[in-house]
């Protein structure tokens, strides 16, 4: 008997369908998916998990936060324990009656770990057992069964370079985390998170907002005319773009006729080349711009390859293998009723050559369509991310695009003014990806020495504007220039930013909390807020995986790294402490009181423990409003044009945030907000009678 694990129950269904050709049974309770099946008179049991079946934690003696000096935990012993016990049993059970261990986990520092720990655990029962890998890039009949007839061993470096990462990540995480949680008596489910990923990630957003905060505008004006030839219209800016004197503006403006001569005109070709195969980080900054979480786009992406629609999607390469067969690919893709009329056009191409990025990896190929869906069997997200997919990779084969530029001199009352068009004159990629093409500007024709009419003269005023803040796909793009986190963990650090009410909207704004952290870090932890020292340990645990360096070399290397932080933390506590107290004080001020001018502050009733606004006026102020029970509640800095109220933002999992007027009897609580999903009736559950915040 063979017994094949996979990293989770779906796709232990798909390969065990894929190789017995749909004969497989399903069997077995107890958290795991058995799969029985027979393969030319052989029999195999194919058991899907949840993921990894140990985990590493620190021996119970270190478990008591409160009892245990958070600085202890950083050369305490760290020990292996199962995530289910009972799935556990079950893997050895059935190792014990096999003959060949087939590890079919995803191919990554994770699926290999899964793997290296189940082969552990199952030569504790099993000792004599062959084990052996299957490789796979897509969950596709081609590809499973082409690694199951070439199977190979273990990548046990790759495994070590996981184990390193995981903990690296346990005592950085547990340490720090307990530290600065401790001193400022942040408990429970209020406790401050830090990380070495996490914090040089925070810092990023922390110190974009203080460059748009410390930002000084500069004031310009700028002069544009608006002509007519033929009866169409088209605008020409004048040829200094931005005056930052007002009079001379002015002075300029004043001389406008009530015509423009053209006194040239050009236009020149320009060639847009194709865009590069998607990996990981593309896909998930494109996934954003349509306006997909990272983690929501990865988390879509993985189902959509457990179903064998697209390749493996936590990649860094983006050079297609040459063993990929792009012809076949497209034959097969062309059954797609809404996009296989686009397959057929690049087959028809007289040579087909795909474009290269810069990342070149033999873990897996770009990520790329590897199945057949109609937009009907999708929900809206999958379609949208499969789309976006299958439409990047027809633009990697398909032929460049030509745009025409068009610049038009003109002169009115002795001054010059430019005028710029552009149009798509060959389509090229631009035809099957359409997410980059930009609105064309279309000039009417026009001769030099052709007098047009000045329809209209505009003299604006305008300030430069701060650097914009990140987005989610942008951040995640920092993030890997940076070296910080991976490509399977970009999308899970930012979202644990989120949870933990240090960051909000998108694009991203640091809570008060979040900023304080971060200074306080920066100012008390030496270097753990830059990413310098986790790119430095990101390279090591590559090489690790390369097979270059042991993996208890660079967790050792690790630990002394935090000694470091924590000589530098304890000897600043105080100060520490204070400047995160701060922020989180900062943070419970929600705006501006209406009637007082004091502080709307976030409180908690005695009596009900139910949260509310209240001013810091009390008790001269009693202005009091009731609050969401449940969600973070963030300033946005904004008041209600109806009643002049704070706005507040209202985060709650699984929810779109919404915006909220604090005044419970605001015209707005009877007419849907901007921004808001759903109605205000939670907010007046949590209403007050009076200051004091007694129900």
């Amino acid at each position: 008997m063979k017994l094949i694990i996979t990293e989770k129950k779906t796709t232990a269904k798909r390969i065990a369908q894929i190789l017995s050709h749909d004969r497989a049974r399903q069997e077995g309770k107890g958290g795991g998916s058995l799969y029985v099946f027979n393969v030319n008179g052989e029999e195999y049991r194919c058991l899907g998990l949840k993921g990894h079946i140990l985990k590493v934690d620190f021996p119970p003696e270190y478990q008591q936060w409160q009892g245990v000096d958070p600085r202890e935990l950083v050369h305490a012993q760290i020990v292996k324990l199962p995530n289910n016990k009972t799935l556990l049993k079950n893997i050895q059970k059935y190792a014990q009656k096999a003959e060949e261990l087939i590890i079919a986990t995803d191919f990554d520092r994770e699926g290999e770990l899964i793997g290296a720990d189940v082969v552990a655990k199952v030569l504790e029962v099993n000792p004599d057992i062959k084990v052996k890998r299957a490789r796979f890039s897509a969950l596709t009949q081609g590809e499973i069964e082409q690694a199951f007839s070439n199977l190979e061993d273990l990548y046990y470096n790759l495994a070590q370079a996981g184990e390193a990462r995981q903990d690296i990540d346990l005592v950085w995480g547990a340490s720090l985390t307990r530290f600065i949680s401790l001193a400022s008596t942040r408990l429970g489910k209020q406790f401050l998170s830090v990380g070495r990923v996490q914090s040089p990630t925070l810092a990023l957003i922390v110190d974009r907002e203080r460059q748009r905060k410390e930002f000084v505008p500069t004031t310009f004006w700028t002069v544009r005319i608006r002509c007519e030839s033929g009866g169409e219209e088209f605008i020409a800016h004048h040829k200094n773009e931005r005056f930052l004197v007002r009079g001379e503006a002015e002075e300029t403006f004043s001389h406008l006729a009530e015509t423009a001569e053209v006194v040239g005109v050009s236009e020149t070709e320009r060639k847009m080349e194709p865009p590069v195969p998607f990996n990981t980080t593309s896909l998930l900054s494109a996934a954003a711009a349509l306006g997909l979480s990272a983690a929501k786009a990865m988390s879509v992406a993985e189902n959509l390859y457990i179903n064998g629609l697209i390749s493996y999607p936590r990649v860094d390469n983006t050079v297609y293998p040459q063993s990929l067969d792009l012809n076949g690919l497209l034959s097969e893709l062309s059954a797609s009723p809404e996009l296989g009329a686009y397959c057929r056009e690049i087959l028809s191409l007289p040579k087909i050559t795909p474009t290269r990025g810069k990342k070149q990896t033999t873990d897996h190929p770009p990520i790329h369509p590897t199945g057949v869906a109609s937009k009907t069997e999708l929900s809206a997200h999958e379609w949208k991310v499969y789309e976006l997919v299958f439409r990047r990779f027809l633009a990697t084969l398909a032929p460049a695009g030509v745009i025409s530029n068009m610049k038009v001199d003109l002169v009115t009352g002795g001054e010059p003014f430019i005028a710029r068009g552009s149009r798509v004159l060959k389509e090229g990629w631009l035809r099957y990806y359409p997410y980059q093409r930009r609105k064309e500007v279309i000039l009417p024709p026009l001769a030099q020495g052709e007098r047009v009419r000045v329809v209209d003269r505009l003299l604006e005023e305008s300030q430069t504007q701060p650097p914009p803040r990140y987005t989610q796909g942008k951040l995640i793009e920092k993030m890997e220039e940076l070296g910080l986190g991976t490509k399977s963990t970009r999308h899970s650090i930012i979202e644990s930013l989120y949870e933990r009410n240090y960051i909000h909207g998108d694009p991203i704004m640091p809570t008060e909390t979040g900023i304080a952290v971060t200074e306080a870090l920066r100012k008390y932890a030496g270097h753990i807020s830059t990413p310098d020292m986790t790119s430095q340990l990101e390279r090591d645990m590559d090489a690790i995986a390369e097979g270059e360096v042991g993996r208890e070399e660079v967790v050792e290397k690790s630990r002394k790294m935090l000694e470091d932080i924590f000589d530098m933390m304890e000897g600043s506590k105080q100060d520490l402490v204070e400047e995160i107290r701060n922020g989180i004080r900062e943070d419970k001020i929600l705006g501006t009181c209406p009637n007082c001018g004091g502080n709307l502050r976030m409180l908690k009733a005695r009596k009900s423990k139910k949260r509310f606004v209240g001013c810091s006026g009390y008790p001269q102020c009693t202005t009091t409003y009731p609050l969401p029970q449940q969600g973070s509640v963030v300033a946005t800095g904004e008041t209600c044009g109806e009643c002049g109220s704070p706005k507040v933002k209202v985060m709650t999992p699984k929810r779109r945030p919404w915006v909220l007027c604090l005044d419970p009897q605001c015209i707005t609580k009877r007419k849907p907000q901007e921004g808001e999903v759903g109605d205000d009736a939670e907010a007046n559950d949590g209403a007050v009678d009076s200051a004091t915040g007694d129900k």
